[in-house]
């Protein structure tokens, strides 16, 4: 075994993953798994570039990551960085802070090597049992697409996910759905997105939607794991959070409260997906594209 740290900062959240690892059966045991809502990507789409409170509530974040890794030890760590620290200007202020906070450089990765640890945490348990998977990442910049059984077949990343969304149309959902429409259209040039056999479905977006269709009395990620949410309950859940108050989302009791604003968008990029593939169900995975990263600390 060996004992491994990864970070993967996005555009809503920044997650840590402590692990100890065995690459001779594939075993991860998760020691430490966390999630911030730091909303690195307020004001990107609009501006270019990470405002300073973002990036404040970021390096925030890695001060209590930085801890949690030293006390448990992890020998190996790698910080991934996607969609917003991809497309800001300023990223040389938000590469500086990680590396004096956690002794490593960011690796703002390209959204193809996205696709790849997202594929990689996704399947890996698996086996090859029920693919080939067609895994998506809906996170909150972009939605990362993999087609694959046991390695990659085709990739692609399209920049639209719950934040941009919000950020861009506010509630015109209508505006929302056509952008959404030509981003499909746009991952289908590269993957088939009819072509796999199970529908997976990572990250925030996703997970909370399968809370809610599961009628979760609280945020249960075993609960959630590997659950199978038909197409139906996802198209009324996104009916439901359409026609709530923001009041009355925030009192939903999987909702994070740093999501409550960007669900409504994330659901409607959910349920465009599964009409899009055709998918009568989602398998739900909360392994991702973090377990992808600490699987790639051994490479």
């Amino acid at each position: 075994m060996t004992r491994v740290a990864g970070v993967d900062c996005g555009t809503n959240s920044i997650r840590l993953l402590v692990a100890d690892l065995d690459p001779a059966t594939g075993e991860l045991h998760e020691l430490d798994r966390r999630m911030t809502i730091v909303r690195l990507g307020q004001g990107v789409d609009r501006t270019g570039r990470l405002a300073p409170e973002a990036l404040e509530r970021t390096f925030a974040a890695c001060r209590e990551y930085a801890a949690v890794i030293r006390d448990l030890g992890a020998t190996r760590l790698r910080f991934v960085a996607t969609s917003a620290s991809r497309d800001a200007e300023n990223r040389d202020e938000f590469v500086a802070g990680v590396r004096e906070i956690l002794g490593v450089d960011p690796e703002v990765i390209s959204g193809d090597e996205e696709a790849q640890l997202s594929f990689t945490g996704a399947t890996k348990e698996l086996n090859g049992e029920g693919g080939p998977y067609l895994v998506f990442d809906l996170g909150g910049g972009s939605t990362e697409f993999v087609l694959g059984t046991d390695r990659v077949e085709a990739a692609r990343s399209v920049d639209v996910g719950c934040v941009r969304m919000t950020e861009r149309h506010g509630e015109d959902f209508e505006a929302m759905r056509s952008d959404i429409a030509k981003a499909l259209d746009q991952a289908a040039e590269t993957v088939p997105l009819d072509s796999g056999a199970t529908l997976v479905g990572l990250a925030g977006t996703v997970t909370t939607v399968a809370g809610i269709a599961l009628a979760l009395p609280a945020y249960d990620s075993e609960a959630i794991h590997r659950s199978r949410i038909p197409v139906a309950d996802v198209r009324a859940v996104t009916e439901r959070l359409l026609a709530s108050t923001h009041e009355e989302r925030a009192a939903i009791p999987v909702m994070h409260p740093g999501r409550v604003d960007v669900i409504v968008a994330g659901a409607l990029v959910l349920l465009a997906i599964m009409e899009r593939t055709g998918a009568s169900e989602l398998v739900v995975s909360e392994h991702d594209i973090l377990d992808g990263i600490a699987w790639s600390t051994l490479l």
